[in-house]
């Protein structure tokens, strides 16, 4: 399955928020240095979806705040 998530990074508080069935905005207390918010995107998609991280792949948007991610 592939979704569409918008990434917040520096937030308050880790947190999904779900708008339809493949757009999610995802907010993250990490900051975007070294990946450090993809891997934080990651953490919280696999919390939220309680499936392991390894499952999760961002396709797209590396180093963007919309991103394309695939989930097995």
């Amino acid at each position: 399955m592939k979704i569409y998530v918008t990434a917040k990074p520096n937030a308050r508080i880790n947190k999904v928020e779900r708008h339809d069935d493949v757009h999610f905005t995802v907010s993250v207390q990490a900051e975007p240095v070294q990946g450090k918010a993809n891997i934080a995107v990651i953490e919280a998609l696999a919390d939220y979806f309680d499936i392991p991280k390894s499952r999760i792949t961002i396709l797209r948007g590396q180093t963007s705040k919309e991103k394309i991610v695939e989930i097995l």
